[in-house]
C-alpha cells in the first residue's frame, strides 16, 4: 500500500517543578517547564495493510496506536487497514525529560495527519493518555520555549486531560543548558509516582506562596529582560524548595548522589542557575551561551562524582539549547 510518509519530531523538555500540591483554590499541581533541542523523539507513520511498529518502544507504540485506531474509527473517521509505524529516535525513558510524553503525543498526531484528523489539543492528549497532572509535556510540545501553566480543575468533575496554558515565553536564543544525565539510573515512576502524589508529599499555603511569587515576580520578569543571573537565582531556589517537598519520596533534595553532587558543582563553576528536571535523575546548569556552557560541561566531566570517579564516566554530559518551535512535522512523498 502506498501513501506519504508523516514524519514528527518531538524535543524533550525540563520541568522545573510543580506549584501546588494541596488544591485549595480548586486547581491543583501547575508548573512550568523548558522545551530543549535534544534529546529528541523522532517517527515516522504512513498508510499499510496492517499495523506494525519497527524500533524501541514498540508494545508502548502498539497499544497507543490501537487505541487511537479504535477512536478514529468509532468518531467515523475512513482508515486504512493498518500502518507502519517506524519510531527512529526515543528520549531516555524514566530521567525525567518527558519521554512517555512526547513519544506518546507524537505518534498520535501523526497517525491523525495520516487520516485527515484535526484533534483539538484536548482530544490529542485524551487519545495519547497523557496530562492527567501536568501540562508542561503537551504545552512544550506543543509550542517550545518556556510555558507556565494553571494546574488541573478538580471541582467540577469532568476530565479535560490537560492543565491550561497561562503563558509561553520565548528563552533567550543564545542561552545554553548543560546536562547532566547519570547512567543507570532511573526517577521515580509508575506505581511509586502514583503513591507520591496520592499523599506522600504536601505543600503548606507558605511554599505554594513562595513558589508563585518566585516565579510572577522574579522568574518571568528576569526572562522577559534577558536578565539571566536573576532568572538563574529564581530557577534554583524554585528548585531547592520543589526539590525538598518531594525530598521524603526520593531520599533528598536530589535524586541520588551523583545528581546532588552535579548542581552542586554546577553551581560552583559559575552556572547561573541550576536543577532536578522532574523526578531526575536528570539535572542541568544554565549558561549564558555557547562558550560559557561548553567550559561549564568540560570543567564538569572533570570533577571527580561522590565515588571518586570522574563525573564524565557515570554521566553523560552535553550542551543543549532551548527549542522555540514544539514539534516538527513534515511529510514525505513516496
Amino acid at each position: 500500500m502506498k501513501g506519504s510518509t508523516i514524519w514528527v519530531q518531538a524535543p524533550a523538555r525540563l520541568h522545573l517543578g510543580m506549584l501546588d500540591l494541596e488544591g485549595s483554590l480548586k486547581r491543583r499541581f501547575g508548573g512550568l517547564g523548558i522545551a530543549i533541542e535534544w534529546p529528541v523523539v523522532r517517527v515516522a507513520v504512513r498508510p499499510a495493510p496492517v499495523l506494525t511498529v519497527r524500533g524501541p518502544c514498540a508494545d508502548r507504540v502498539r497499544a497507543v496506536a490501537e487505541r487511537f485506531w479504535a477512536a478514529a474509527r468509532s468518531a467515523g473517521y475512513p482508515t486504512p487497514p493498518g500502518a507502519a509505524i517506524e519510531v527512529h529516535q526515543v528520549i531516555p525513558a524514566h530521567v525525567g525529560l518527558g519521554s512517555g510524553t512526547q513519544l506518546h503525543l507524537a505518534v498520535v498526531e501523526a497517525l491523525a495527519r495520516m487520516i485527515g484528523w484535526d484533534l483539538t489539543v484536548v482530544e490529542l492528549c485524551r487519545l495519547a493518555g497523557r496530562g492527567r497532572r501536568s501540562g508542561v509535556g503537551t504545552w512544550t510540545y506543543l509550542h517550545g520555549g518556556l510555558v507556565l501553566e494553571g494546574g488541573r480543575r478538580t471541582d467540577d468533575g469532568t476530565d479535560a486531560g490537560l492543565a491550561p496554558l497561562l503563558g509561553r515565553y520565548a528563552v533567550p536564543p543564545a542561552w545554553r543548558f548543560v546536562l547532566v544525565i547519570p547512567r543507570g539510573s532511573r526517577g521515580i515512576h509508575g506505581d511509586a509516582e502514583e503513591a507520591a502524589f496520592a499523599g506522600q508529599v504536601s505543600m503548606d499555603a507558605g511554599t505554594v506562596g513562595r513558589l508563585c511569587r518566585l516565579v510572577l515576580l522574579q522568574l518571568l520578569p528576569s526572562l522577559l529582560e534577558e536578565d539571566l543571573l536573576t532568572f538563574g537565582r529564581a530557577v534554583t531556589e524554585i528548585q531547592r524548595i520543589v526539590g525538598d517537598v518531594f525530598a521524603p519520596v526520593q531520599g533528598g533534595r536530589y535524586a541520588n548522589p551523583v545528581s546532588a553532587a552535579c548542581v552542586e558543582a554546577l553551581l560552583e563553576l559559575g552556572a547561573a542557575g541550576a536543577g532536578q528536571s522532574s523526578w531526575g535523575p536528570t539535572v542541568y546548569g544554565l549558561a549564558a551561551d555557547e562558550v560559557h556552557a561548553e567550559r561549564l560541561a568540560a570543567a564538569l566531566r572533570r570533577r571527580p562524582g561522590p565515588d571518586g570517579r570522574p563525573l564524565a564516566e557515570v554521566a553523560t554530559i552535553e550542551v543543549v539549547a532551548p527549542n522555540h518551535q514544539g514539534r516538527r512535522i513534515w511529510t514525505e512523498d513516496h
